[in-house]
């Protein structure tokens, strides 16, 4: 008997013992919530800037987001330049990944890009696209910076004070054992699906539509309607098929009604096209070309390699107005909970959604494999004679995730909304905001796919058809834009970014900015904004408020961190293994180097004239610590150079600085050589390395790529004005004093907003 208490104190140690072990606390300076692109972006990225301690917590095994565990293995990259589409360019990780891919599918499939897909030059199956993002992080995995934990879901984010010190994580369903994981650090990445982190914070953020009144959006509604606030760009639950060569109808669903597929019923299933007119060539349009993954028939490959992917729209599934088994369900859970935007479901409601979903995508497949197939008859790339592929080890054979195109929505610093980047013709140009502090540049088009749902019956579980509303389409009537770091900084809550699909922008805009590579650099970007705080010790929006951080973190993005920079200003034709990569970026975002209204070429090899070369040397000048004051006389100076000529206060003033000349003309429209910058750099006291402008290149004619070079590291030597005063992000300041608030002010210091900053601009 005396053995009992000693026997029962041993039976609680062990019990604790076991109960710590299935409850282990880690310490981590950063902590990264999620496995898609972004996460896994953000975590390469901190390494390799030196970050010592990074956990990086994923609530699936597989890593790599869109690419993988969502399925959707052709990323969309198009722009338009010139009436043509042509893949927006890559730089940063996202371009190290498309790199592996390649070689990949060359190793694999002996050429490179084997998809031949209507929506993109470049094709992935999940499975290899899974294994690339496991090779991506293994070596600082290995090196001991990096900790990757799998099967884990958010349950409590831990606040102190304002500051979120890390987050306390539950198992998901089909994971042991079971217990909790806890991090604490020093700072959080939200790369989550829905954005739980910020959600649990208490941080402020948005979710599904934007009214007028908020931002002022052409595209927002002026209210509610039955829709409500559930209204959001829809999920897909994608399908990966390979070819079977035999009949692989698979079992009809429960839910299947013919007549929601009807749109199935008069669009091509396929095609036979190579699609060698480039992407989204009318004549490769099918559901089956459309993100065709290897096309074995124009490739020669073996018989069996053939693959596919669906995200066709009558595919996607509307988060609104859902069918009445979905709202039963969820009411069973909680009351009132149907109502609910999906971002604020608990995981257990999302997967009644998500069950319901995918019976709507396998319903597709049946009624392709079947009555499509009926309707035209016999042909090799039949979907009846296509299997889905085994490769995600999921009991449905479907993928572990579903497509998200929406999730919340962080309040952030600055909120890029729809007039920021919309576009007046079908030709991207500029973005009418360029904003100072860019960390990337993108463009796509404004894409919704149907929001809503119209049921064919007064039964609310019977057929229904998607709607697209007149607002929320598809269009291509965006332009070339940067994403400000002030979007990735919460308007309150210390200790945490955004870092995926949730950053500071309208619905609208989240439409636009979603895609696979854009997503990279939001997590690229949000990492080098982390280690910056987290090297100087302060916050994100204090790091946010002083220009001589954005400019570091430019600086570091642009010159990439073992890969390829990251291209800031969007030019068309900027490689980022150019010697002019850095500079043209560099006094691009300054607004030091001015781009031509109506091209998106930088033109490295264009011959400078006189006047475009005083036209940037003043705005050099004028960037600098102690900069001169504009010097224009009361009539013109130059007898060629008007009274209204554009540049003829950066021409007088640069006479007045230095540049001495008797001539009546200036001739600015002759063409520069090395020996006219050489002159005025040293007339303006600019640091300029006389052996550049030796006899034998004096003679030579100055191109764009010679003088941003030139310029970028004069101002590098001679040193550059920044704004010190943190006071300009509070509530109700204005610093511009052009009437709009700094939270509400995407060009915070430039009082007429057309984009060049005052201190560089001559106003008289």
């Amino acid at each position: 008997m005396k053995f009992f208490p000693t026997l029962g104190f041993s039976v609680a140690l062990l019990a604790a013992a076991l109960q710590a072990a299935d409850s282990p606390t880690l310490e981590a300076d950063l902590l990264i919530v999620g496995g898609n692109e972004s996460a896994c972006a953000a975590a390469v990225q901190a390494a390799r800037l030196g970050v010592k301690k990074i956990v990086l917590v994923n609530d699936i095994d597989w890593l790599g987001g869109q690419f993988s565990a969502e399925g959707v293995g052709c990323p969309d990259e198009w722009t338009g330049v010139n009436g043509r589409r042509v893949n927006f360019p890559r730089s940063g990780i996202y371009s190290e990944v498309i790199n592996r891919i390649r070689a990949h599918n060359s190793q694999t499939y002996g050429i490179p890009a084997p998809g031949n897909s209507y929506c993109g030059t470049e094709t992935i199956e999940p499975a290899a696209a899974a294994k690339i993002f496991e090779e991506l992080l293994k070596p600082y995995v290995d090196a001991g910076v990096l900790r990757i934990e799998r099967g884990w879901q958010v349950d409590k984010v831990t606040v102190d004070k304002n500051q979120v010190t890390g987050c306390v994580f539950v198992r998901r369903s089909g994971f042991s054992p079971s217990g909790t994981l806890t991090v604490k650090a020093r700072l959080t990445l939200d790369s989550s699906d829905w954005g739980d982190v910020i959600r649990h914070s208490g941080a402020k953020y948005g979710a599904g539509p934007d009214l007028k009144s908020r931002f002022g959006e052409t595209s927002a509604p002026a209210a509610f309607d039955d829709a409500g606030q559930q209204e959001m760009n829809p999920l897909s639950w994608c399908v990966v098929l390979r070819e079977a060569g035999k009949n692989s109808v698979i079992p009809k669903p429960s839910i299947y009604d013919p007549r929601s597929f009807a749109q199935l019923d008069k669009t091509p299933p396929w095609v036979d096209s190579d699609m060698s007119t480039g992407t989204y060539s009318q004549s490769g349009w099918s559901v089956y070309t459309h993100r065709r993954l290897v096309d074995r028939w124009h490739n020669g490959l073996a018989p069996g390699t053939e693959a596919t992917f669906l995200n066709w729209p009558v595919q996607d599934y509307p988060l609104c107005q859902l069918p009445q088994r979905v709202v039963d369900a969820l009411e069973k859970t909680e009351a009132g909970a149907s109502k609910k935007n999906i971002v604020d479901l608990t995981p257990a409601q999302r997967q009644i959604i998500f069950d319901d979903a995918k019976q709507h995508t396998l319903s597709m497949l049946h009624h392709l494999q079947t009555a499509v197939h009926d309707r035209v008859g016999e042909f090799p790339q039949s979907f009846r004679y296509m299997k889905l592929t085994d490769e995600f080890g999921t009991s449905d054979l479907l993928p572990p995730k579903p497509y998200v195109r929406e999730g919340l929505r962080l309040e952030a610093l600055y909120m890029l909304r729809e007039q920021d980047i919309r576009a007046e013709t079908r030709e991207p140009k500029w973005a009418k905001v360029m904003v100072p502090d860019g960390l990337f540049g993108f463009q796509f088009n404004i894409d919704f796919h149907p929001t809503r749902r119209r049921f064919l019956t007064e039964d609310r579980n019977g057929p229904w058809l998607y709607v697209q509303t007149p607002s929320r389409g598809w269009h291509t009537d965006t332009d070339r834009a940067m994403f400000p770091l002030r979007g990735l900084v919460p308007v309150q809550m210390n200790g945490l970014l955004g870092c995926s699909k949730n950053i500071g922008v309208s619905s609208v805009v989240q439409s636009a900015l979603r895609l696979h590579g854009q997503m990279m650099h939001v997590g690229q970007a949000s990492a080098t904004l982390a280690w910056l705080c987290l090297r100087d010790g302060i916050q994100p929006r204090a790091a946010a408020a002083l220009q001589k951080n954005w400019h570091e973190i430019q600086l570091r993005l642009v010159r990439g961190t073992g890969g390829p920079g990251v291209l800031l200003w969007p030019w068309q034709d900027l490689p980022t293994d150019t010697l002019h990569f850095e500079a043209a970026n560099m006094l691009a975002v300054r607004g030091i180097w001015p781009a031509e209204e109506g091209s998106v070429f930088f033109n490295a090899e264009h011959v400078m004239t006189r006047r475009e070369l005083a036209r940037v040397l003043a705005r050099l000048l004028r960037a600098q610590s102690n900069p001169p004051g504009w010097k224009v006389a009361a009539t013109p100076r130059f007898t060629d150079v008007g009274q209204d000529d554009a540049d003829r206060a950066a021409i007088e003033s640069l006479c007045s600085w230095g540049i001495v000349t008797t001539d009546k003309t200036f001739n600015p429209d002759n063409k520069a050589d090395w020996a006219t910058l050489y002159r005025w750099a040293t007339a303006l006291e600019l640091p300029v390395d006389r052996g550049l402008f030796s006899k034998d290149v004096a003679q030579r004619l100055l191109t764009r790529a010679d003088t941003v070079v030139q310029l970028w590291h004069a101002l590098r030597q001679q040193g550059e004005w920044l704004n010190d005063d943190a006071s300009w992000l509070q509530p109700d300041h204005d610093h511009d004093e052009d009437d709009r608030k700094d939270l509400d002010d995407p060009l915070p210091f430039d009082s007429n907003n057309n984009g060049l900053p005052d201190r560089l601009e001559y106003q008289p």
